[in-house]
Parts: structure tokens; sequence; C-alpha cells
């Protein structure tokens, strides 16, 4: 224990002692009360002593001392790089007409746009059209060479990593039941044999999930546990797969066990190998993982990249998941993966980890907490790209539609 903290006990015990000698010989309910709030004081600063010590080791510690997941996580976690290759897809500066991006649609209304990313703390703005790049805005510390965070976009990297995997042989089929892969699953409940890889990618699973935002609910534990293989394997059985659709981070989690059984190797290296490299990333990209000990990635979150390698991500998805002469994406697996399509799960606004755009037919987007998002219109080879904290009541996907349909081609 660091002597800073050994401040915290000693602080509250000599708070407690002060106030029982300053109580002395008053009304016994004056000193019982004193007594019960030195108890809580002693109480509390052990607990926060526990916490602080217990960072590398309980889910509950860190939701205690960090709270809410924040921008600022790419800090808090260990992370394994994701290494760029040597040909980088080049993006060209672009122009748009005089006026195009003066005002954005927000709600009924209409706002400026430099005040909207000003005023919602918005660190990285790009818009990209085919390979040219339309608008490229950085503040509140964003930078063309800083790494941002992606949260829940990071469930569209691992959605296109099982993709090829797929077309590699890797993975045998969507419909091959997750116990084909973690057999382990079935000595917890036989009725995993039920579900398939098909189910966890589009969030129809019937797994159990509870969202409280309380230290041990399954949205704090899916995030900030230090081993998230065996959260992965503690997940249970509400129901029968295919027939509800419900957003759970127990899903990637599963399907980041598969990915590294079936590989043979760390989902980074693979992503690095198969996808970085291949789509032309200007910069190293890493992901956060659950500790240095487990050394497992942050599959519900973690991809940490540079601005522009979001947007060529989005290039990815445009393009049929071509860069150049290489296709680094199954143009079949794009289209599925983004289809608004009820055939083989309940739910018409998400497919495999992608949202799907129910407003504009064709598009599509990956999106994360506090505003992290990558929007792809491949009618017109447009993606626009947030990135930041999310600061204001603004419905982010209308903002991105209403950029793209402006800066679309005539």
């Amino acid at each position: 224990m660091t002597p800073t903290l050994l401040l915290v006990p000693a602080a509250a015990l000599l708070a407690g002692w002060l106030g029982l000698r300053v109580t002395r010989g008053r009304r016994r309910w004056v000193r019982a009360l004193v007594g019960l709030v030195a108890a809580v004081l002693v109480l509390g600063a052990a607990l926060e002593v526990w916490a602080r010590t217990s960072l590398d080791s309980s889910a509950m510690a860190r939701a205690m001392v960090w709270f809410e997941a924040d921008v600022d996580d790419i800090d808090r976690f260990p992370s394994r790089p994701i290494e760029a290759g040597d040909e980088t897809l080049a993006l060209r500066p672009g122009d748009l007409p005089a006026g195009t991006l003066d005002v954005v649609r927000v709600g009924d209304g209409e706002r400026e746009l430099d005040d909207l990313l000003r005023q919602t703390s918005t660190t990285a703005f790009l818009v990209l059209r085919d390979d040219e790049l339309l608008v490229e805005r950085y503040a509140h510390g964003g930078a063309a060479d800083r790494p941002s965070t992606s949260f829940s976009v990071a469930k569209s990297y691992l959605s296109t990593l099982v993709g090829i995997a797929l077309e590699r042989g890797e993975l045998g089929s969507l419909d091959d039941p997750v116990t084909e892969y973690v057999p382990e699953l079935l000595e917890q409940d036989r009725r995993f044999a039920e579900v398939t890889l098909r189910s966890l990618v589009t969030m129809s699973s019937g797994l159990a999930y509870e969202e409280q935002g309380l230290p041990w609910s399954d949205d704090t534990t899916t995030y900030y546990a230090p081993d998230l293989r065996a959260e992965a394997l503690s997940a249970r059985v509400a129901g029968p797969p295919g027939e509800r659709w419900h957003y759970n981070n127990f899903n990637p989690l599963l399907m980041g066990l598969v990915l590294e059984r079936a590989t043979g190797t760390s989902v980074s290296e693979y992503m690095a190998r198969h996808l970085w490299q291949p789509m032309g990333a200007e910069a190293d990209a890493s992901w956060s993982l659950d500790s240095e000990r487990s050394g497992f990635e942050k599959l519900e979150s973690g991809v940490n990249a540079v601005p522009r390698d979001y947007a060529r991500f989005g290039y990815l998805f445009a393009h049929e998941g071509r860069v150049g002469g290489r296709q680094v994406v199954p143009a079949e697996w794009i289209r599925e993966a983004t289809a608004r399509d009820t055939s083989a799960d309940p739910a018409e606004h998400y497919q495999y980890w992608w949202w799907v755009d129910t407003e504009r037919e064709g598009r599509f987007y990956a999106a994360g907490n506090h505003g992290q998002f990558v929007y792809v219109d491949p009618a017109t080879d447009v993606v626009v790209v947030r990135l930041g904290r999310e600061d204001g009541d603004v419905r982010w996907t209308e903002v991105l539609r209403d950029v793209a349909d402006r800066v679309a081609e005539p």
C-alpha cells in the first residue's frame, strides 16, 4: 500500500477519535451519532483503499474508482498493438461548394456546424467522398495523429474479422453453434448448443444481460472485468436464440473466444495481418486489454485508432471491401453484415454488429458510447466520422445522415 493511500484510513480514524474526544461528556445520543459517522468514515476509507489497490483484479473496484466509461479509458487499460503496413490508402484533399456544410439539420431546426462541433466536445470530424477528404476538423484535444478510442465501434471491426475468418475457412459457418469452438459452455447449460455464431453477431442470442449501471451488473462487468475470458464463460442462457433482439456485450466476448481459438492467434494480431494492413491504415492502432495478466481484448469496445483510419475503415465498406486491387473483405459479407434484413433475426435496424439506417436505404453505421460514429453511404461513397465526448442532447445519426445528404454528388 502506498503512503498516500495509508493517509486515507489514518485521516478517517483521526477524525473519528477527535469527534469522540470533543463530544466527551455530552449526551449519549450525540456520542452515538458521532460514533456512527466515524464508523462510516472508516469503512468508506477502507473501501477506497481496497478499490484503489484492486484495480488489476476487480471489476467492482474499477467501477468504484473510474466510475462510468470515458474516452480517457484509452489511457487506463493496457493494450496490444495493431501494426500498420507499408502501403497506405492515400486520401486526397477535396473541396465542397461554398456553404455546403455551413449548417446542418439538428432535430427540427438547423445549427451552424462549427458551433455544433464546438458545443458537443467533438474531438474529430471527417467527411470522406471516395478518396477525397472534404472535411477534417479537430478540437478539444483531438488531432490527426492522436488515437481515439472506439467504444462499440469495435463491434463492427470484430464483425469484419468474422467475415474474413469465414472466407479463409478458419470458421465454418455462421450457423455453427458456439459450442463447436467453446465446448465447455455445455457444462454450464446444454441450451448453449442452440446458440449460433449468427445469433451472436445479430444480438439475438437469447443470453441474459442486465444493464443497470451498477458496479456488479453485466454492463459494468463486461467492460471492467480484468479477466474477460472468464466473464464470457459466465454468460447465462435466458431464452431461445433468434426470437428477441437484445444489445448484449456477452456476444462479442464469446465471439472473441471463438476467433482466438479458431485462428490460433490474438484478435489484435489477426486484425493487423488480415484487415489493418491490407486496408491501408496509415498508423498503428491498438486494442485495449482486460489486464496485463489476462491479455484478452476488450472486444465490445476497445479499438483505438487515429481519425483518418476510422475513415479508411468506412471507405472499405463503401467500396464493397476493396482497396485498390485488393479484396480485403468479401463483398458478400459486406452486403450481409449491413443489410436491412429480418429473415434470420428480428431487428431490421441492426445486422452483423452494424447499425442500419432505416431512413436511408443502403446506408449503415458503426456506433459507440459518447457519440463515436463511422457513417457509410455506399451509393455515393460518402463516409462521415465523428469522435469525441457526447456533450449535449444531439441525435448524431440524424446529423450524420444530413451531412451525407448534403455532400453527396448531385
